[in-house]
């Protein structure tokens, strides 16, 4: 694992970004049911065509001497329940339990695993 520095934290801060965008892509529409589903469809495409933008820059700078693609497949999951939680919770108004949290902790140790294998 790569020591603390702007080259280690930049792929992390475009996986953040980019999973805001995948997630808003993939479940923002919930709120919208009424609207076409064609619509909706290529709407979520322009957002995810955002999300590749910061995604793809993301693990091709992250991938070589920082991190392995396995790392960072771990590290944008990890982001990924975590935007969605707070998604889920603040934007679509669903209710986050115990048992998602510790779904979620049985997760983060299989991250600290993959880490580990280094």
């Amino acid at each position: 694992m790569p020591t603390f520095s702007l080259a280690a934290l930049m792929p992390i801060l475009l996986l953040c970004v980019s999973n805001i965008f995948m997630t808003v892509a993939w479940y923002g529409h919930l709120k919208f049911k009424q609207e076409a589903l064609w619509l909706v469809i290529l709407i979520s495409w322009g957002i995810a065509f955002i999300e590749y933008c910061f995604a793809v820059p993301a693990n091709r700078y992250g991938h070589g001497g920082l991190y392995t693609a396995a790392e960072l497949k771990t590290i944008q999951e990890v982001i990924s329940l975590t935007v969605f939680a707070g998604f889920s919770v603040l934007y679509l108004g669903e209710s986050f339990s115990w048992m998602h949290a510790a779904g979620f902790a049985c997760i983060a140790f299989g991250a600290f695993l993959v880490f580990q294998a280094g």
